[in-house]
């Protein structure tokens, strides 16, 4: 996938065209100026690793895109030093498809929320995917790690976002200690879901008998 040009607030050609039309070009540059930056700060750290969820949007080496939540337990996203973050991925619908972009085309974004107050961030940058990350041993059955090396942190309008309030955290969150249920969807596709899992269903389905 070809990258655009950018001018030197980084900027490319649609992102002026529209800042030209409604005239926010020198918001725009101000904006750029003051809030973008390429390094995680310490508050930007703190925020990112109270979220227990954020949107990840990545694309294939085609241009083709797709938009995906991740979800966990609070700090489950870590920034390991001012240009890098990490997060596991875990068991889920088997199909790959973020971490399957990101093998073909790395450039990532990544959108953090805080709901109760009104806040979100923006992170943009380059992953990778890691299958023997020393990090695996702190995620209870994480499949690989992802980390993403920061290219643009910015903190983003909280004009439209909507309060909602925390009823519960997902109980499939995996834990140290105990084994994470699946959920009932995979009842419906047992005869084709990894051979581990189907193992692993049959052991329970034994023990219980």
């Amino acid at each position: 996938m070809a990258e655009l040009e950018r001018d030197h607030r980084g900027y490319h050609h649609g992102e002026r065209e529209l800042q030209r039309r409604f005239d926010s070009e020198r918001l725009a540059d101000r904006l750029a100026e003051v809030a973008k930056h390429a390094s995680i700060s310490p508050s930007d750290r703190a925020f990112i690793e109270a979220r227990d969820h954020f949107f990840l949007a990545t694309a294939d080496e085609g241009g083709d895109l797709d938009c995906s939540y991740k979800g966990g337990a609070p700090g489950f996203v870590r920034v390991l030093d001012d240009q890098t973050i990490a997060f596991p991925s875990y068991d889920g619908n088997g199909m790959y498809m973020s971490a399957g972009n990101i093998l073909t085309h790395n450039k990532v974004g990544l959108l953090f929320i805080d709901w109760q107050k009104g806040w979100r961030m923006r992170l943009n940058g380059v992953a990778s995917i890691h299958l023997d990350d020393p990090l695996l041993a702190e995620y209870p059955e994480a499949q690989f790690i992802v980390r993403v090396r920061a290219e643009e942190v910015f903190p983003n309008c909280p004009r439209y976002i909507h309060k909602m309030q925390l009823v519960e955290h997902s109980r499939f969150v995996p834990k140290a200690g105990c084994e994470t249920p699946d959920h009932e969807w995979k009842d419906h596709f047992e005869d084709v879901l990894p051979e581990e899992q189907q193992k692993r269903r049959a052991a329970r389905r034994e023990s219980s008998a």
